[in-house]
């Protein structure tokens, strides 16, 4: 099987996926969604994260280079443990990067060896419109460090923003699935009733249809 089949097949075993059309979640962001995912659940099933965290590292390598990276960083807090496994596989150091300054000691915004001009790999867990990655970035950039690159083990796919947000600010992100992955995985193993699949893959063709379609349906 294929990465993102692999990853979307572990996402739905794991009980990461929930679709819930008739009671839409809120994103971050403010967006309404029929589809929600929980990639912090990994961290209790360590075979199945150590099959995606193995697959990262594989994926990272074929689309940035054996030697990319000179250290591996993960965002506060879902990407913390994403990035220890990741760098303890590539044997590079690891950091984290608050999302605020502490506001005592050094009032850091990065832990760990911050080396200026090192080539730095950004792990998330997810991303939906890229808008928490850029405000690590930017902390990173200013403490002169260098960063091209972000792993997600998720990325929503359905929002354009989240790829040329980045892009914009020359990096690159990368994932191992999305939701196209998932529904079709979960339709090909039953996981859902047929309507409820059909209710998911209309906000995944139309985001801002679906909603204004289920909101006139209320």
């Amino acid at each position: 099987m294929s990465f993102p089949q692999v990853a979307a097949s572990i996402l739905l075993e794991t009980g990461c996926v929930n679709f819930r059309p008739e009671d839409p979640f809120t994103l971050t962001s403010g967006r309404k969604s029929p589809v929600y995912i929980d990639c912090r659940r990994l961290i209790s099933f360590p075979r199945a994260r150590a099959v995606l965290m193995d697959m990262a590292v594989d994926l990272m390598s074929e689309e940035a280079g054996y030697e990319a990276f000179d250290a591996v960083a993960g965002g506060e807090t879902a990407g913390i443990p994403f990035a220890a496994w990741i760098s303890e596989r590539l044997m590079l150091p690891m950091l984290y990067v608050r999302k605020k300054p502490k506001g005592f000691g050094r009032n850091a915004r990065i832990e760990g060896d911050v080396v200026p001009h090192h080539r730095v790999l950004l792990v998330e867990d997810l991303a939906t419109d890229g808008g928490s990655k850029l405000d690590f970035i930017r902390a990173m950039r200013d403490a002169e460090l260098s960063v091209a690159h972000c792993f997600v083990i998720f990325e929503y796919g359905i929002f354009a923003e989240s790829k040329t947000s980045l892009a914009n600010e020359g990096v690159k992100l990368h994932h191992l699935a999305n939701w196209d992955d998932v529904v079709t995985e979960a339709q090909r193993c039953g996981h859902y009733p047929d309507d409820t699949i059909a209710q998911v893959r209309h906000f995944l063709a139309d985001p801002d249809d679906w909603v204004a379609t289920s909101t006139a349906a209320d």
